[in-house]
């Protein structure tokens, strides 16, 4: 039962803490969670899912709705990024106009944030602190710490958070990875020195809650593609996240054992090696050739790392499986090697990818046919070695959907946590020495980038695109005289509902021009009565005609 409490939004509580997950919390991906504290609030990560192109017609990513922070934006303190993949700050320059507030992050994803900004003309708008990895800093009432994490991207980190109501441990992504090729590995004597000091609560990800064991180790993953590059004999691409710059360098390392040139196929890809660069990251990893000239270099001395692993249409390797990039292309003999998972909402994109490439005589790879992924996420016996650590009062599962935050509360429970609690987002949660408790529902929503605006996606616009593309549309026009005459035969024309051999729009002309003819002439001096019977008339036609129920546009003019 929720119980509600005067002013808890707000936090005026000046005895509690209080955090309200606004995305990522009964999901995976695009997360925006605030805390709040003597009436301050402060936002860890701001990040995107992608839009599916079947659900929300020409949306490419789709963030939280920040409409609860904006409404406070004057108490509203700044960003902390845990890390920089995009479902953790690939929101910031989508909403930073409504949040207009500081950002700290550490310098690789400060260097990445930068390049975003650069490209939503913000570079010059945003502050951006950065935080030296390990560091502590003070934002308004809030005193913050980093501990070091691994991950499957540079500098992932945990945010100690310690005000005078108790420490939260807010974990963002990680995994304990005894060999993680770059990067720290994550700093167990720091988390166990917290967990000493007591913690209130933990906010801990649960992608892998339900997965038995230890997740495996990127440099355990090295020799197993080292070992399968050395089968082939064509070319060799392979398809991965592309901020995962210790899997470039393994792909890299793998490569070169082999006597293969590596290049970077796909924008993201240059991005990401350039920040990884300018923060000393792949320091010993040779310079990798550009598109162009991976085509003067023979099959077996090439291996080309691409973009698209998800299926992404616009991506590299998309293009390529339907023979349009400009500058690569694969054939028969040639295979592609998927260094990754599929995210939840991307099986049938990546699927179609699979099918297109093996019609072209290309052999694919996955990770059921050969040892090719590792997860940036903990599997169980992390997470009960993160408990023995950090050993908080209350475990808030987050990112991830119900069956993985249920499941992670039950382990968490079972690692004599004394207190587990399930929340999706919109739930404010208040965290004092008592414990933990929902006070609170506040309302939330998504919106979606749409060319250089954004839309709710339940709103008119996203309805009236999917009923387009599933039902079509129908235009009429009418022209009416002062007399309520209809001063020509009214134009009918239909969209997505007939091939154009067809021409069903005369019966719709003929229907609409006895209709108007036939209204009482009171009526017929009605700009709305005549726009309605004229939807009728439309909308039954149709019906009977198509079976369908499109969007009808009346166009009505009276001279």
């Amino acid at each position: 039962m929720t119980v509600k409490m005067p002013h808890s939004a707000d936090g005026h509580d000046p005895d509690a803490l209080y955090f309200l997950p606004l995305g990522g919390s009964g999901e995976i991906g695009m997360n925006l969670n605030l805390y709040g504290y003597r009436g301050q609030w402060l936002i860890i990560d701001c990040g995107v899912t992608f839009g599916e192109e079947e659900h929300q017609p020409g949306v490419d990513v789709i963030m939280a709705d920040p409409a609860f922070i904006v409404e406070r934006r004057d108490r509203l303190l700044g960003i902390v990024a845990t890390h920089a993949h995009e479902d953790h700050i690939g929101a910031i320059p989508y909403l930073w106009p409504q949040l207009k507030c500081p950002v700290w992050a550490t310098p690789f994803t400060a260097s990445l944030l930068r390049a975003k900004l650069v490209e939503a003309q913000l570079a010059n708008q945003v502050k951006i602190t950065t935080v030296p990895m390990s560091g502590r800093f003070t934002i308004g009432p809030f005193d913050l710490e980093l501990v070091t994490l691994t991950h499957s991207i540079p500098e992932p980190n945990a945010v100690v958070i310690r005000t005078s109501a108790g420490t939260v441990l807010h974990t963002g992504d990680w995994k304990l990875d005894p060999d993680p090729l770059i990067g720290d590995v994550t700093d167990t004597a720091k988390l166990n020195q917290v967990g000493d000091e007591g913690v209130l609560a933990i906010v801990c990800d649960s992608t892998n809650a339900l997965r038995a064991g230890h997740s495996r180790s990127e440099g355990e993953l090295r020799h197993s593609l080292t070992e399968l590059i050395g089968r082939y004999n064509g070319r060799v691409a392979v398809a991965c996240f592309a901020s995962n710059v210790a899997r470039l360098q393994t792909i890299a390392a793998a490569a070169r054992a082999h006597d293969r040139d590596v290049a970077l196929i796909g924008r993201s890809l240059w991005r990401i090696e350039k920040a990884a660069r300018e923060n000393g990251y792949l320091a010993d990893t040779p310079r990798f050739l550009t598109e162009d000239e991976a085509g003067y270099v023979p099959r077996d001395k090439i291996l080309l790392i691409c973009t698209g692993s998800q299926g992404e249409p616009r991506a590299a390797l998309a293009r390529i499986a339907r023979e349009d990039h400009p500058n690569i292309e694969l054939e028969e003999g040639d295979v592609v090697i998927f260094s990754s998972r599929i995210i939840p909402g991307n099986e049938k994109a990546i699927n179609r990818l699979h099918n297109a490439l093996i019609r072209l005589g290309i052999e694919v790879v996955t990770d059921e046919d050969h040892f090719v992924h590792v997860s940036g996420h903990p599997y169980r016996d992390e997470l009960v070695r993160m408990y023995q650590m950090v050993r908080p009062r209350v475990a808030i599962p987050v990112h991830g959907e119900a069956r993985h935050l249920a499941g992670h509360a039950a382990l968490a429970l079972q690692c004599q946590v004394p207190e587990a609690l399930v929340v999706e987002n919109g739930a404010l949660v208040r965290l004092d020495r008592r414990g933990a408790a929902v006070v609170d529902e506040v309302p939330v929503g998504r919106i979606g980038s749409d060319g250089k605006g954004l839309l709710p996606l339940r709103g008119t616009v996203l309805q009236q695109r999917r009923r387009l593309g599933n039902e079509g549309s129908v235009v009429a026009s009418l022209v009416v005289d002062r007399r309520g005459r209809l001063a020509a035969p009214p134009q009918v024309s239909l969209i997505g509902l007939v091939e154009a051999v067809e021409d069903p729009a005369s019966e719709m002309r003929d229907a609409l021009l006895d209709a108007i003819e036939g209204m009482p002439t009171p009526l017929r001096h009605d700009d709305n009565a005549v726009r309605d019977v004229a939807r009728r008339v439309v909308r039954r036609i149709v019906g009977e005609r198509f079976g369908k129920r499109p969007l009808i546009e009346i166009q009505f003019i009276r001279l």
